[in-house]
């Protein structure tokens, strides 16, 4: 499965871990989760659904998220719900600390969903993240210093305000790997203003961080 299209099914089946959703609750609710920086289309949504529900990890049923039914005349609206296969398929996934679990594609969804996820395993993914993104300042900030003097000021300033945004999130992953060692099993508390900023990047500014030059 592409990376892009397993992590719209790791979106998906967590909202619907929290309760059943018809379509258009489902979508909005991902655009929040997601942080792609554009809208989720029905057209990427409605094959992933299928792709699940043929798989058996969710289904679906006419009526409105409680249960009723949908009045006369009225649009008969598909709730989605999750299955016990899907329960299982989110409990997998979610257990998984491997490098894609903090890879930027994946990072954001799994954070989003870190209430579910055990002390240890969400320790892996923060370590994991702040290396990674260590690893990555240490190589773009030497192509910086190597590479400036040929670019015009504001190419320069876009790469500094790329690696600015990148300290700030070790930053943040260093108070949240912080608390979590220090109060197992609570929500671990940042700085507002470092809170406010990272949420930023990661729901749609990514395009402003450097990329790898091992990966680019």
């Amino acid at each position: 499965m592409a990376r892009r299209g397993e992590t719209l099914e790791l979106a998906v089946l967590g909202l619907l871990h929290e309760s059943p959703m018809h379509g258009y609750e489902l979508r909005k609710q991902l655009n929040v989760v997601l942080g792609w920086g554009r809208v989720l289309s029905y057209g990427s949504l409605y094959p992933a659904l299928k792709k699940m529900l043929k798989a058996g990890y969710i289904a679906e049923h006419v009526g409105g998220v409680d249960g009723a039914t949908v009045g006369v005349g009225r649009r008969q609206r598909i709730v989605y719900e999750l299955t016990a296969a899907g329960n299982d398929r989110f409990a997998g996934l979610m257990s998984e600390a491997g490098p894609s679990a903090w890879e930027d594609d994946n990072f954001d969804v799994r954070f989003a969903f870190f209430s579910r996820t055990d002390m240890e395993i969400r320790l892996r993914i923060l370590e994991g993240r702040r290396t990674r993104l260590e690893e990555r300042l240490e190589r773009v900030q030497s192509q910086l210093e190597r590479t400036q003097k040929q670019m015009d000021r504001y190419a320069t300033e876009l790469q500094r305000h790329g690696v600015e945004s990148v300290e700030r999130e070790v930053r943040w992953l260093s108070e949240l790997i912080q608390a979590e060692r220090a109060a197992p099993g609570t929500a671990p508390t940042v700085h507002q203003d470092d809170n406010h900023e990272n949420a930023a990047h990661s729901a749609g500014n990514r395009g402003t961080v450097p990329a790898d030059p091992e990966r680019s």
